[in-house]
């Protein structure tokens, strides 16, 4: 993971982490938009960060989904990794950002925010621990606190979650 920050200022924001938020197009894909013939909206999704987050729930930490698109792909994709908070069709991603600490009672410095384009830069610029991914919209990555070493849809949720994992002193459950 390259970082902006030191370290060990990454790890200690890491260690309190409460909820990961992702965007999904960009971030849980390669970003690319595929569609059939018919219309019908294809995505492809990498299994190593289908587990990472699935680890990371197991941790007590909950993951959200935040997209400007809406998509039952989403929908069926959240549901088979447990992921409960979901919001679709949201460009502002602060104000959903808002709206589930409001819910859930965390402050902004415990969120980990996931994003690779403008929507995603204010949530980014918000949370006490933002990343985004090489693949990224250039402002978007230099914003972040970190960016990923792997591209969007291979495997850079999965970078993150294992991140936040060892910085909790949780990856002792996993190995």
């Amino acid at each position: 993971m390259q970082s902006n920050l030191e370290q060990e200022s990454l790890k200690n924001a890491a260690s309190k982490i409460k909820l990961l938020a992702l965007d999904v197009d960009g971030v849980l894909t390669d970003g690319r938009l595929y569609f059939s013939n018919s219309g019908e909206e294809t995505k492809a999704f990498h299994s190593l960060d289908g587990h990472g987050i699935k680890m990371l729930l197991s941790t007590g930490v909950d993951v959200g989904i935040i997209t400007g698109r809406t998509s039952l792909l989403v929908e069926k994709r959240a549901k088979d990794l447990g992921i409960e908070i979901i919001y679709q069709g949201r460009e502002d991603k602060l104000q959903a950002i808002n709206e589930i600490v409001a819910d859930k009672d965390y402050p902004l410095e415990e969120v980990a925010y996931v994003g690779d384009d403008l929507p995603d830069l204010p949530a980014i610029q918000s949370v006490g621990l933002g990343f985004s991914v090489p693949n990224g919209h250039s402002d978007v990555r230099a914003a972040a606190a970190a960016v990923t070493l792997s591209a969007g849809g291979s495997g850079a949720v999965r970078e993150i979650t294992d991140f936040i994992i060892k910085s909790q002193n949780k990856n002792d459950n996993f190995i």
